[in-house]
């Protein structure tokens, strides 16, 4: 199947469109100087049958007679185009026009007294009018008589023809004009998007990162988009080799020592079996974060909206199962609007750790609040545990560090929610609550403007 480009799409649809319009105008603008040549024809005739109405005159006998010779020359010229003729009652001829040399009328159609008809013959040569009179005599008697003026239409019909092909000619040249316009004003209006092209294949070249031109605003959330993109791959790309860097480097260490215990001749005490099931746990542990780290890599924020408040309701709903002996009360003060603009796992995942500790840590309170600000989507989580000291805000981020040794866990779930935060281009924050614990901040951006 054959593919065209934009430009030549629309190039050829106005193209009709233009050929159309002008052709329609070319027809209305013939007729409607059709029509008024020829209306102008008629009052023409009407003039002169006027004129030979008043050039008639009483005979001797009382009966209408009309000089030889006209006022106007053309009515005295041989084959001039102008005829004149007056038929009596009977329809014999009773004076002509010296035009009239070898002529009739004989396509004229009786005419009543008062009243005035155009005739045309079969062939469509002449135009001619009628106009019945009553002459009434000396003796009171009257006649009825038929004036009629006839014009050649030949000079008529090629003053049209000229009309039309000087109309055409100059409907041609403006619609090449047009055409050429047209052209041009197409191949400005599409150049943003053949700039996106270049842009894209030197970015696919490696010679550019993203696009920078300035779009109109019709392309700014594609290009937005498209940079959101290659951002979040150029990311995705970087936090792998950090991830399997990071593993490789997380693992030296305990396959070293597993290393050692393995080459030992006498059985492992049970010292030993400690530390190799502890090490163990280290290497599963490291292997889990990693592949958190991994996967949180490879989000982008262009997936539909998540509701924020069902997920928060049913975390929270799990949790006081989990937690029943604690009977924490919950607030969760979050709009039924408010929508998380990215993977629902990864939602789940950083709800899940925030609210897990809170319930895990707090006492028996445990707030959750959220909204928007800045363009940010704002999410707190508080409670009236221990807290966390200023000093030791940044440790607790670190992959393994944990304030409390003494509740399960690996350490690692504020580091994944850290991770997964910043794929998205947020931020996370610790502060100290004043229901008198921890108050864990995150600052996420909204979807991608689409105001456009």
């Amino acid at each position: 199947m054959v593919r065209f480009s934009i430009h030549a799409r629309l190039l050829v649809v106005a193209s009709l469109v233009l050929a159309g319009f002008l052709g329609l105008t070319g027809l209305v603008l013939e007729q409607a100087y059709r029509a008024s040549a020829e209306k102008a024809m008629k009052e023409r005739l009407e003039s002169q049958i006027y004129g030979l109405l008043a050039a008639a005159e009483e005979d001797q006998q009382g009966r209408l007679s009309l000089p030889r010779l006209l006022s106007d020359p053309r009515f005295n010229r041989p084959d001039s185009g102008y005829y004149a003729q007056v038929s009596g009652a009977g329809g014999g001829f009773s004076w002509q026009s010296a035009s009239m040399v070898g002529r009739q009328l004989s396509f004229l159609q009786p005419t009543p007294p008062g009243q005035r008809r155009f005739h045309q013959p079969q062939n469509g040569d002449l135009l001619a009018i009628s106009f019945g009179v009553s002459w009434e005599d000396f003796e009171a008697n009257e006649t009825d008589y038929v004036l009629a003026v006839a014009i050649d239409l030949s000079p008529h019909q090629q003053q049209i023809e000229a009309f039309r092909n000087t109309l055409f000619l100059w409907l041609g040249g403006v619609s090449l004009l047009l055409l050429l316009i047209q052209g041009l004003v197409l191949r400005w209006g599409l150049t943003p998007l053949r700039t996106v092209a270049v842009e894209l294949e030197a970015i696919e070249s490696g010679r550019s990162e993203q696009l920078q031109g300035r779009y109109p605003l019709e392309l700014t959330r594609l290009t937005n988009n498209i940079n959101s993109l290659i951002q979040h791959a150029q990311a995705r790309q970087k936090r792998f080799r950090d991830s399997l860097g990071d593993l490789a480097h997380s693992l030296k260490t305990p396959l070293a020592v597993l290393q050692g215990l393995a080459d030992r001749d006498p059985p492992l005490s049970p010292e030993e079996h400690a530390i190799l099931e502890d090490q163990v746990q280290r290497m599963n542990q490291i292997v889990a974060h990693q592949l958190q780290r991994a996967a949180a890599s490879g989000r982008t924020t262009l997936t539909s909206g998540v509701p924020l408040k069902p997920t928060l309701q049913r975390l929270a709903r799990s949790l006081d199962k989990v937690y029943r002996e604690k009977g924490v009360e919950r607030q969760i003060e979050v709009s039924d609007k408010l929508l998380f603009h990215g993977d629902e796992g990864d939602l789940m995942e950083i709800l899940g750790n925030l609210l897990d500790n809170a319930w895990k840590y707090g006492r028996s309170q445990v707030r959750v609040g959220a909204g928007q600000r800045a363009g940010r989507l704002e999410i707190h989580v508080e409670d009236d545990g221990p807290g966390i000291p200023a000093d030791q805000a940044q440790a607790v981020l670190m992959r393994g560090k944990r304030l409390d040794q003494q509740l399960p866990g690996q350490g690692i779930g504020l580091s994944v929610v850290q991770d997964i935060v910043e794929a998205y281009g947020g931020t996370l924050s610790l502060a100290s609550s004043t229901l008198g614990g921890a108050d864990v901040s995150l600052s996420l951006p909204l979807a991608t403007d689409r105001s456009v």
